[in-house]
């Protein structure tokens, strides 16, 4: 008998992931009901903690006296007022700048004929003449500077750190961590800290920038050195190629089209983040936009949002046709062409500093202001036709999910949710999600924002469920349709160029000032990304193992659901994170038409000097909830390859 039962092997299989989830949720709202009110550590819009009042006790401290940090400003102030004499401001005692719009149109379509094509020239011309006629040359020109200064600054540093990165592991490896917490953190973050060291002025919104927009060069950088083929770099040492040389004639030329897309999203990312700096006082189009907004003037915000669309779609064309450009040399019918273009720039230079009809844009016809009224009379007429429906939406998402949740997070003891965000974090991803958790949660504590921050996570969390279901729909869609695709990647690509100041105007117009607004307008900007990843996942699926299951007669739901998504599950993953810190950047931008939390008390540091501390502490808790979000996350991901590949080892026998 012993012997029978001693060849017996029991295996008992683990409860399910989303079961042990279930049942947490069911404990924690048990324990709500009972605990509700206790221990929320609650703090009213105006009131502080010693943390934040020392905090603005450090800013006058650490901000005066600093000789370095006296000295960054200086030199970045002085590089941005150089460009704006140049193209923006008057300057040296003339009432235009330096070089007029005829000169700066003239000049802009000829490097973007001389590095793209005559298409993207001609694009570049008219997008920057509606730019004038829409009255808000200036501002644009302003904001092309400080966007100038930035990248300039963010090349000349991210370039030489990408090439380190792609010829040294040790580098790449260190490089790739910082640039993780780097892109991990919502624009937001990058402001309140750098005003503590370079003051509220152009020069934090430039360097605020230049951080912000260095990683995508630095990262695209390092992956085309270290994606050359190593049998070219072998043949280059072979022929007596020292490693300058192999640098300069292999590597950097074999890695120029992928170069050229780190600085084409860089470009992006300092456009964004240039806008969004309005908040430290960076001058430009931002400014329009915020002041527009701060009054619920959609019309003047829809008009200036319009003109950075358009300053955006200008620079994305040109960057990416100069990436897209054959690699060889001009034939000489170009380069008489070329040269003939130069000489035709500088007559309109010429005449932008001679004739003030050429250096100060025209007047009339003013559209800016018909824009403005189309605007305000369309979205009157959307508010009287479709409010009772955008309405009822809004409040009947607000009051049957948002603030349930709002509610859970909120009045919840902060123990509670700590140990159950614990908990979960343990269950989804380990060790690796719960120890990031624990120490983000109890950081989040001493921060005195412990409210706001649960209010911006109920809605990024909302938010992000929506934006993952959208997009795995789409990506599934688009990824299993190429027609479908060229259709829709345009779109998805065009939502990526826009600033996430844009985004807020149009929901503005149809669901008023409200949390849900800030919901809305982060789902639609956390979307295309999103998609885009889901549906190249889904075109990663081996075709073999799709006819296969076509084979045995599965219908396509089945093949969806059975085959393409769990293969892409580590696609979808990333989508979700992705989603994640995209929305939570979103959502706090929204603090400016309503959302309130975190992102209004950042917005109020910069503009109420007895909150500064408080901003700078809302600025932290923004980062641990990224961070937390962001190792969950990845946690989960990794833990579910390492569960796949376990149960495909179990399936063998």
């Amino acid at each position: 008998m012993a012997s029978i039962t001693g060849s017996i092997e029991l295996n008992v299989r683990k409860p399910r992931r989303i079961v042990l989830v279930g049942g947490l949720l069911v404990v924690w709202l048990a324990l709500w009901f009972v605990l509700r009110g206790v221990h929320t550590l609650a703090l009213g819009g105006q009131e502080t903690t010693p943390f934040h009042r020392w905090l603005t006790e450090q800013a006058g401290v650490v901000g005066s006296g600093n000789a370095i940090s006296d000295a960054i400003r200086v030199t970045v102030d002085q590089l941005v007022v150089l460009l704006q004499n140049v193209i923006a401001q008057p300057s040296y005692g003339r009432p235009v700048p330096v070089v007029g719009w005829l000169g700066v149109v003239a000049v802009a379509a000829f490097l973007a004929w001389a590095f793209g094509n005559w298409k993207v020239a001609l694009l570049t011309a008219a997008g920057l003449t509606f730019i004038g006629l829409q009255g808000l040359w200036q501002e644009s020109m302003d904001t092309l500077s400080l966007t100038l200064a930035a990248v300039l600054l963010a090349l000349l540093a991210g370039i030489p750190l990408g090439i380190w990165a792609g010829l040294s592991d040790r580098c790449f490896k260190v490089a790739t961590l910082v640039l993780d917490l780097m892109q991990t953190l919502p624009t937001f973050v990058y402001l309140a800290p750098l005003t503590l060291f370079f003051a509220i002025g152009p020069a934090a919104a430039t360097i605020a920038t230049l951080v912000y927009a260095a990683p995508p060069v630095i990262r695209l950088t390092a992956h085309a050195i270290r994606s050359v083929p190593s049998e070219s770099v072998e043949a280059a040492r072979s022929l007596g190629s020292t490693r300058g040389q192999t640098l300069t004639k292999v590597l950097l030329p074999m890695s120029r089209s992928t170069v050229v897309v780190g600085i084409n999203q860089t470009i992006m990312a300092a456009l964004s983040m240039v806008t969004v700096a309005a908040l430290i006082d960076a001058p430009g189009l931002g400014q329009t936009v915020l002041k527009a907004l701060q009054t619920l003037d959609v019309g003047v915000a829809f008009n200036a949002g319009l003109a950075i669309v358009v300053l955006a779609i200008v620079l994305d064309r040109v960057t990416t046709a100069a990436g897209d450009r054959p690699w060889r040399t001009a034939s000489r019918r170009r380069k008489v062409l070329l040269g003939l273009g130069a000489v035709a720039a500088l007559v309109a230079v010429w005449f932008s500093r001679t004739y003030l009809w050429a250096a100060e844009f025209p007047s009339e016809p003013a559209i800016g202001s018909r824009i403005a009224v189309a605007a305000a009379d369309v979205t009157t007429w959307v508010q009287d036709v479709f409010g009772g429906f955008t309405y009822g939406v809004r409040d009947a998402v607000t009051v049957g999910v948002l603030n349930p949740l709002e509610a859970l997070l909120t009045e919840s003891p902060w123990w509670l949710v700590t140990a159950v965000v614990v908990a979960l974090g343990a269950v989804l991803g380990g060790w690796r999600g719960a120890l990031p958790a624990a120490v983000c949660l109890l950081l989040l504590v001493g921060t005195g924002v412990w409210r706001d921050a649960m209010v911006t996570l109920a809605s990024t969390l909302l938010a992000t469920v929506v934006v993952v279901a959208v997009g795995i729909v789409l990506g599934v869609w688009t990824g299993r349709n190429r027609r479908v695709d060229q259709w829709v990647r345009p779109v998805l690509d065009a939502g990526q160029t826009m600033p996430p100041f844009v985004y807020l105007v149009p929901f503005l117009a149809l669901f008023g000032t409200s949390r849900f607004t800030a919901i809305a307008a982060a789902v639609v900007f956390a979307v295309p990304v999103t998609t885009k990843i889901v549906a190249d996942g889904i075109r990663a699926v081996p075709v073999a193992t799709v006819e296969a299951a076509n084979s045995v007669g599965s219908s396509t739901w089945q093949v969806i659901s059975k085959v393409q998504l769990p293969v892409a599950r580590r696609a979808i993953t990333l989508a979700v994170n992705q989603g994640l810190i995209y929305v939570l950047s979103m959502v706090v931008v929204g603090g400016l038409v309503g959302a309130g939390a975190l992102g209004y008390d950042v917005a109020a540091g910069f503009a109420q000097s007895e909150l500064y501390g408080k901003g700078l502490a809302a600025g932290l808790a923004i980062v641990l909830l990224g961070v937390m979000l962001d190792r969950i996350t990845q946690a989960a991901a990794r833990r579910t390859r390492k569960f796949r590949g376990t149960v495909r080892g179990d399936n063998l026998w």
